[in-house]
């Protein structure tokens, strides 16, 4: 007797992208990515969920967050929730969150019965602290200045001991921006003066250089590793940037002539970090042989963004 075939074997799951840092700045750019192609996104957050596609639970929380991963059984994952402002006060909470926190995801997630697809974990650039070289590729050595960025890399290296039971990528953004990035960050402070037209801003370094990127650009590259790059991105790290570094003072120039308005710089010593980073330009080519190269936003036309012009 022959049996029926059975229509459903072999059939993919539709993808879950469980979202940790689904609330923030990068996250709600990123949730919306992913939602225009049609993936379905749980949001993993701190605060009461707001909706059914989020669910309340903190990282920090090993019970919750196993709790969390085995109701939702993710076909993928994007794990941006990360305490990101380097001039936070309270050291400790950098390795609470950003490692501890990291550590009871990847084993909540190493415990299903079936493992994600991928598991993309941002890190940042801030790793590789100041090397001494014009352009820093993934190679470079990371020697970390901050609490921000020892605590970034920490998780990387604890992140690896996951690498054989985890599918994994690591990213290291350089700087990037948008409309809706908190003011206590560089570039929508100096926007906020602008639209609001006010007299002075106080800034610390002026020759401080960053590569910046637009946000769209980010997460749309944190798409392309999570849902379109090759098997063989798996276990690779990748530098996200531009591969072009503005000085704090052209920043300044571009966003006043596109504005029409001047205002008062004052140098304000509190704001001059001790480690400070004086340069960090990326390389993106081994970025662009695993996602294909792609036209990026220039970062004038992130600030008329922002400007809202």
């Amino acid at each position: 007797m022959n049996k029926t075939p059975d229509l459903f074997t072999n059939i993919e799951p539709e993808p879950i992208v469980l979202l940790t840092g689904g609330r923030g700045f990068t996250g709600r750019y990123l949730a919306a990515a992913l939602q225009a192609r049609g993936v379905r996104v749980v949001g993993l957050v701190r605060d009461t969920a707001r909706n059914p596609d989020e669910i309340a639970c903190d990282l920090i929380d090993a019970e919750a967050v196993r709790a969390t991963v085995e109701q939702v059984r993710p076909t993928h994952v994007a794990h941006l929730a990360a305490l990101s402002f380097v001039g936070h006060e309270d050291a400790r909470t950098f390795y609470d969150v950003n490692l501890f926190g990291t550590l009871n995801l990847m084993d909540a997630l190493a415990r299903l019965d079936i493992p994600p697809q991928r598991v993309l974990i941002a890190s940042s650039a801030n790793v590789y602290g100041t090397p001494r070289v014009e352009v820093i590729d993934e190679s470079v050595c990371p020697a970390p200045v901050n609490h921000y960025a020892c605590s970034k890399l920490a998780m990387e290296h604890m992140a690896r001991t996951w690498m054989e039971r985890l599918p994994m990528i690591i990213t290291r953004p350089f700087n990037y921006t948008g409309v809706g990035q908190d003011e206590k960050f560089l570039v929508p402070k100096i926007v906020a003066h602008f639209r609001r037209r006010l007299p002075v801003i106080e800034l610390g370094n002026l020759d401080v250089s960053r590569d910046f990127s637009d946000v769209r650009d980010v997460v749309a590259a944190y798409c392309a590793l999570l849902l379109d790059a090759q098997e063989e991105a798996i276990g690779q790290t990748f530098n996200v940037c531009s591969g072009r570094a503005y000085a704090l003072r052209e920043i300044l120039d571009m966003i006043s002539q596109i504005s029409g308005h001047s205002l008062e710089v004052r140098i304000n010593p509190e704001f001059i970090r001790l480690n400070e980073v004086p340069r960090l330009l990326g390389d993106n080519q081994k970025l662009e042989r695993f996602i294909g190269t792609r036209a990026r936003i220039p970062l004038i036309e992130t600030l008329l963004w922002m400007l809202g012009k």
